[in-house]
């Protein structure tokens, strides 16, 4: 058994979507507004902040399209590989959309390098990163990310799509991980 810790409550996630949503509605180019912003998300993490994002950029004013990269750096556990694999590519064409990459959390920065590469390497008309937590403390890569939801110290946490071997994704909130010290 484990004890999980809420470190960030799903009333402050839902809140700062919403200011985020304004951020990036302010930020988009005028054109960005003739036609809907592709939201990209590396699968699975991004999964439950594309969902409650799209519905706060609706409300800023943002039309948007969904669409999901297959990207894995973890496996199983709780450190990453160091590489990024590819499990599955984008559906919908890039060239010339503005881009919103979203990603759940951004930690050593290997992932969301390879995905912002791939997706630049399309000709997006712009590209700009959103990330619910950002935990410099475990930087490898140094990536441009616009948009930063919570920053937050070098502990493990799940909920709001970030996981332990797949679990956990689903809680609404964003919990500190302690494993139980007899398990």
């Amino acid at each position: 058994m484990a004890t999980i810790d809420v470190m960030i409550s799903a009333d402050e996630i839902s809140n700062r979507l919403d200011a985020l949503a304004e951020e990036v509605a302010a930020a988009l180019p005028p054109e960005a507004r003739t036609s809907p912003v592709l939201m990209i998300g590396p699968l699975k993490g991004a999964v439950m902040v594309m969902a409650d994002l799209a519905r706060a950029l609706h409300r800023a004013g943002v039309d948007t399209v969904m669409d999901f990269i297959g990207l894995s750096s973890y496996g199983a556990g709780t450190v990453s590989k160091g590489t990024v694999t590819m499990t599955s590519d984008l559906s919908i064409e890039v060239a010339g959309r503005h881009v919103l990459l979203v990603d759940d959390i951004v930690d050593t920065g290997r992932t969301l390098h390879f995905a912002q590469a791939h997706i630049a390497a399309r000709g997006p008309a712009s590209l700009r990163t959103l990330v619910v937590l950002d935990k410099p403390e475990r930087r490898v890569v140094e990536v441009p990310v616009e948009h930063v939801g919570f920053t937050i110290p070098d502990v493990f946490v799940i909920g709001y799509g970030t996981d332990l071997d797949q679990r956990y994704r689903e809680l609404p909130y964003v919990g500190l991980f302690r494993p139980d010290s007899d398990s």
